[in-house]
């Protein structure tokens, strides 16, 4: 009967935190303003920069890969202390100020409240949305992690395999079909260096028109930056699939999902319908944005997104 009474102690003791799951209207009594307020930061910001979307869904990919979404990426480094910042991949991430701004608005409307890794996920779907892209809800209530370092940084790169990046997204519990809707979705709206696609410049499979126009760009100085898809670079839509259907994948990983045989089916299907691809993406990003979640008493809930609580 003792080790019966210790033990019901025990599991009331950490339910709060080991049952705690993100859910729909998480702030609804708490900050039933929150959702409202990021929307408001992110439509006035979209409405002076579009290329804000591709920014977006870059932080969140890059958040969440990196031990899960708990907004560790947005952690400033300091003297002798790097953060996941610090690192080749994520130095041309960018849009910080936008959560800096939301964060603020949250902390003078419901103190402590609400937490950076849920600002980034809420901004990233309503920036998908003024760009054209699904409406979709996203399940809140997630923390934010105490920990952020370089060493943690495994990010796919541009010129990745096929198969190694189904076993990158696998890792994250995200199925080949997750990782082709991701892929192609976000490269939707964003853009590249030159020097990092010269690869594809030097594929004679490649469109040749689309060759000839990207080389004349590139000539410029400062390595200049080109549209993943050039038909539609501001809309969140199934364009790029039928770019890559015709050898106009800038990036060699897009193309390339056109041209194997464990994902070229589904850019196929994506190709021939936008309503297709809109539904598998707003699934996509949700069940990203689930990705080694802390919730419940877990991690904290930052006053400013780029400083633990605790100052370190």
């Amino acid at each position: 009967m003792r080790s019966i009474t210790a033990l019901f102690f025990l599991f009331c003791f950490l339910a709060p935190s080991a049952l705690a799951q993100l859910r729909f209207g998480f702030y609804g009594r708490s900050c039933p303003r929150a959702e409202s307020i990021v929307a408001n930061v992110v439509a006035n910001r979209f409405r002076r920069d579009r290329s804000i979307t591709a920014a977006l869904l870059r932080m969140q990919f890059h958040d969440c890969f990196v031990r899960g979404c708990d907004a560790s990426l947005l952690i400033d480094p300091r003297p002798g202390r790097p953060s996941e910042k610090s690192t080749g991949p994520n130095a041309s991430v960018r849009g910080y100020e936008i959560i800096d701004e939301a964060k603020r608005q949250l902390e003078a409307a419901c103190p402590r409240t609400v937490s950076c890794a849920d600002i980034v996920t809420l901004a990233t779907r309503d920036s998908v949305a003024l760009a054209g892209g699904p409406r979709f809800s996203v399940p809140t209530g997630r923390r934010d992690g105490l920990r952020s370092s370089p060493n943690d940084v495994n990010l796919p790169g541009p010129t990745i395999p096929v198969g190694a990046s189904i076993q990158a997204f696998a890792a994250q519990g995200m199925n080949t079909n997750d990782m082709v809707t991701l892929i192609g979705g976000g490269h939707s709206v964003g853009s590249i260096h030159c020097s990092l696609f010269q690869d594809r410049l030097n594929d004679p499979a490649m469109d040749r028109a689309l060759n000839a126009r990207l080389r004349n760009t590139c000539r410029s100085p400062n390595d200049p930056s080109v549209f993943l898809d050039q038909r539609t670079p501001f809309i969140v839509d199934n364009a790029i699939y039928g770019e890559i259907r015709r050898q106009r994948g800038v990036m060699r990983i897009d193309q390339n999902l056109g041209l194997d045989r464990s994902t070229r089916g589904i850019v196929l299907s994506f190709a021939q319908s936008n309503a297709l691809f809109r539904k598998r993406f707003a699934e996509a990003m949700v069940k990203m944005g689930r990705i080694r979640v802390l919730t419940g008493r877990a991690g904290e809930i930052r006053r400013n997104c780029r400083v633990f609580n605790n100052g370190r």
